[in-house]
């Protein structure tokens, strides 16, 4: 199995994540505290150096307002590198 860190799905989810963070007028301080983390973590997944697990996003989407529904549509719309 390929790697999935930085993969194309891994880099559009992350651009996902973060526009919809802005949009909710959040810093990554703000989702940080509403997720019981260091900022550092929110900072460590934003930049693509660490995972999402399914549990962290369900928590980050509901707390930035993101569809997952629609999050997780538009992640298998995105082709991997290993689609041909």
């Amino acid at each position: 199995m390929p790697k999935t860190l930085r993969s194309p799905r891994h880099v559009r989810l992350i651009d996902l994540l973060v526009e919809q963070r802005n949009r909710a007028g959040l810093s990554q301080a703000d989702l940080a505290e509403k997720l019981g983390r260091y900022q550092s973590v929110v900072s460590q997944i934003e930049s693509g150096g660490r995972r999402v697990d399914v549990v962290e996003l369900l928590d980050i989407a509901a707390i930035i307002g993101l569809d997952v529904h629609a999050l997780i549509d538009d992640l298998l719309s995105t082709r991997q590198i290993t689609d041909r």
